[in-house]
């Protein structure tokens, strides 16, 4: 396909707005930029906007404001080549039961005026580990093999940006390993993935960069790691060499819990004090440690701090 603008980013969200007919202001000004070539996480509490988002740039809503750009189309003036740089693999285990897995791959590549010689239904099932089941019912089909047939359906085009909403809701471990191992892959050949997940460890493993959503807003927008270092919490895990009745009073610490009778859980901002500093404040106290670990803030300690704040602020 043509893919002029090739150094734009993969998806150009400008000022996006939607108010539905109730009145519901689902999008306020978003603004943010899927680089290409990256795993793109798009993160939010439910009801932050999200899925209206993915849903706009889908053709599925009408946005009332702002502009969307797909590898360089605009969704309103080049809204063909837009939706063909797209794949979208959407929450809801939604399709035609009666038609097995390799019709539903032939039937999606025909809707995109794909030639019969150049569909790729076989290559694509294998690639999924359903080529034994190429022929058999999709109604058969366990709920997994479901979710990655909806993959397949997403990639009958050869799209350059892949949008996965929440993929692994409801599956097993073994089958998330094995859809992040795929879209690993996929990533690797050049496919852009944006990611939506209530699994932080997962974006956390998987992400370059992040945007949070909450309220309508883009409250974050930075790379993982980036992000991950703006977290002032940390913890520190102390065991002391005898029995505690009760945590020590005035420790310089946000939250203080003894795990039985000797183990002291601190969580204190690392902006104010250090962790000698509070091993110190033990000593003071006439406790003495046996041992110590600290834990470091992840990408759930992060993202409860900003759409918490966001709340707090929204009210």
């Amino acid at each position: 396909m043509n893919t002029t603008a090739a150094t734009t980013a993969a998806i150009e969200i400008r000022d996006l707005e939607k108010t539905y007919s109730d009145g519901k202001r689902a999008l306020k000004g978003v603004s943010f930029d899927v680089p290409r070539g990256q795993i793109f996480g798009l993160l939010g509490p439910n009801g932050a906007g999200k899925s209206t988002l993915i849903n706009i740039l889908a053709g599925l809503v009408n946005k009332t404001g702002g502009s969307a750009k797909i590898w360089g189309f605009d969704i309103d003036k080049d809204t063909r080549n837009a939706k063909r740089a797209i794949g979208i693999v959407p929450q809801e285990v939604l399709f035609d039961v009666f038609f097995t897995p390799y019709e539903a791959l032939e039937l999606q590549a025909g809707m995109y005026g794909i030639a019969p010689k150049n569909r790729r239904s076989m290559e694509i099932l294998k690639a999924l580990r359903l080529e034994d089941k190429a022929n058999a019912y999709s109604r058969t089909l366990s709920g997994g093999m479901k979710r990655r047939l909806l993959i397949g359906k997403a990639l009958v085009h050869n799209p350059p940006i892949l949008i996965l909403d929440e993929p692994t809701a409801g599956v097993d471990i073994e089958l998330r390993q094995q859809l992040w191992e795929y879209v690993r892959r996929l990533h690797a050949e050049g496919t852009t993935v944006v990611l939506t997940t209530h699994y932080l460890e997962e974006a956390e493993m998987l992400c370059d960069r992040i945007a949070i959503i909450n309220h309508g807003q883009v409250i974050a927008n930075d790379e993982t790691s980036t992000l991950l270092a703006t977290a002032q919490e940390k913890v520190l895990i102390a065991v002391l060499d005898a029995d505690l009745a009760a945590v020590p009073e005035g420790l310089p610490v946000k939250k203080a819990e003894l795990k039985g009778t000797r183990e002291l859980i601190l969580t204190y901002d690392r902006s104010q004090v250090t962790a000698g500093q509070l091993l110190s404040s033990l000593g003071e106290r006439g406790l003495t440690v046996a041992d110590v670990t600290t834990r470091e803030a992840d990408l759930e300690d992060v993202f409860l701090h900003l759409t918490q704040a966001g709340i707090v602020d929204g009210h």
